[in-house]
């Protein structure tokens, strides 16, 4: 079962990274293997929805962090045996010979082994064989490795140079015979890397595996919660339920809302993954999906203003929300697009119709002081707000939640310390 998504949220979340800005997958992405990368992003891409199979992917990863596990492969035995796999089957191509030289043949024929005779070890070695979690992949590889027609390579002492007449067998069983089983052994590998690059990223940073609960049972408990992009981040506690299924956040700008928003959503968001968040405890009831909308921009494609393009957003949620499925939903500044009075008025209305979805999770961030006031009536919202602290005539932000609503607005004093009504009068009365 798979996290249901889409391309907002991944941008949301800068889950991938643009141009040179590096983003979450690249903060996880310690691999070795070009296959274990592919990996890495298709689980980006597809993370899960089965509490079962996210703990028992995260309990791999966590053994594998305990254990603090080295890749055990040469990333070089890699390069050489794709290459030699990806030339296919010489029976059915008469363009090997053209293609792959006798050295490159050689080559491919000994790295397979090494890969080969490499794994068995490994999977064989008391550390693998204790973790429980691992045993449904480390007995689909002892079975591939277990066919007999891969004893010889398993056996082959690898002492000394082998001969043309065994290259040539080998040749014959690896990329034709037994070819689609070297390739699955691969295949295993490359998952393999990612759960020990996953495993080493845990250690270095210090992150917290978390526990899924069962779907529906609408808990979340997060301690210190940070984003893991951040050199000096600040934790934030974060407690939700079926009670309590709304967070209405307000803060002044710049006191870390949208900081705040991501932060809580990519721990969501990794840890359906099975891997290991930036926190100090997590528990989590598993989701159907995730939906942010953090940076939406408008669709001029189809001449859609901002607001309207929020409209959009928001029907498309209500009609996941109205199948019964469970979500996450984060609204940062929901209805920034059209004026203060018709904010208010859909902020209080579509927030309260949340809150009545008692199995989905919904954070609304707004400036509207007032609509909060109003929501504090609604029965299942919380209200968390996000400090600024006046030294003088300069705000200073804690970065930390505090219980409340908040009517901090320091937009103007921010524009007189930055000196932008002196910047425009002086210019205005230097071209009178």
């Amino acid at each position: 079962m798979i996290l249901q998504t889409d391309e907002q949220t991944i941008d949301d979340l800068r889950i991938f990274g643009k141009r040179d800005v590096s983003g979450i997958y690249d903060l996880y992405n310690h691999t070795h293997t070009r296959g274990g990368e592919a990996c890495l992003e298709e689980m980006f891409r597809q993370p899960l929805s089965d509490k079962e199979e996210i703990n028992r992917r995260s309990s791999i990863i966590a053994h594998f962090a305990q254990l603090q596990v080295a890749f055990p492969f040469d990333a070089a035995l890699f390069d050489m045996a794709e290459k030699y796999l990806k030339n296919g089957d010489v029976l059915s191509k008469n363009t090997v010979q053209a293609t792959l030289s006798e050295k490159d043949i050689y080559n491919g024929v000994t790295a397979v082994i090494g890969l080969l005779q490499h794994v068995h070890r490994f999977v064989e070695g008391p550390a693998v064989a204790g973790i429980a979690a691992y045993a449904r992949e480390r007995t689909e590889i002892a079975l591939l490795l277990a066919d007999p027609a891969l004893e010889p390579a398993l056996n082959e002492s690898m002492k000394g140079k082998l001969s043309y007449g065994a290259v040539t067998a080998y040749d014959l069983l690896f990329r034709t015979r037994e070819r689609q089983k070297i390739i699955q052994l691969l295949g295993h590998v490359y998952i393999l890397d990612v759960y020990l690059s996953v495993a080493a990223v845990a250690v270095e940073k210090k992150f917290v595996f978390p526990k899924a609960l069962d779907k529906g049972t609408g808990i979340l408990k997060l301690d210190g919660v940070y984003h893991p992009g951040l050199k000096n981040p600040v934790g934030n506690d974060v407690s939700m339920g079926s009670n309590r299924n709304v967070i209405f956040l307000t803060g002044a700008n710049m006191a870390g809302k949208s900081t705040f928003l991501r932060s809580l959503s990519t721990a969501l968001y990794v840890a359906h993954m099975g891997f290991p968040v930036a926190a100090r405890l997590m528990e989590f009831s598993v989701l159907d999906g995730i939906y942010t909308t953090i940076n939406l921009p408008d669709n001029l494609g189809i001449g859609a203003s901002h607001f309207y393009a929020e409209v959009l957003r928001v029907k498309k949620i209500a009609a996941a929300l109205s199948s019964g499925k469970s979500l996450l939903v984060i609204f940062d500044e929901l209805f920034r697009g059209t004026n203060v009075k018709d904010a208010h008025e859909a902020t209080v209305a579509v927030t309260r119709a949340f809150a009545g979805k008692k199995n989905s999770k919904f954070v609304i961030s707004s400036h509207i002081v007032e609509a909060g006031e109003q929501l504090q009536q609604s029965a299942g919202i919380g209200f968390l707000y996000l400090p600024t602290r006046m030294n003088g005539h300069t705000p200073e932000y804690t970065y930390r939640l505090e219980e409340g609503i908040t009517d901090d607005r320091h937009g103007m004093i921010i524009i007189r310390n930055e000196g932008i009504l002196d910047i425009l009068q002086k210019g205005r009365k230097s071209q009178d």
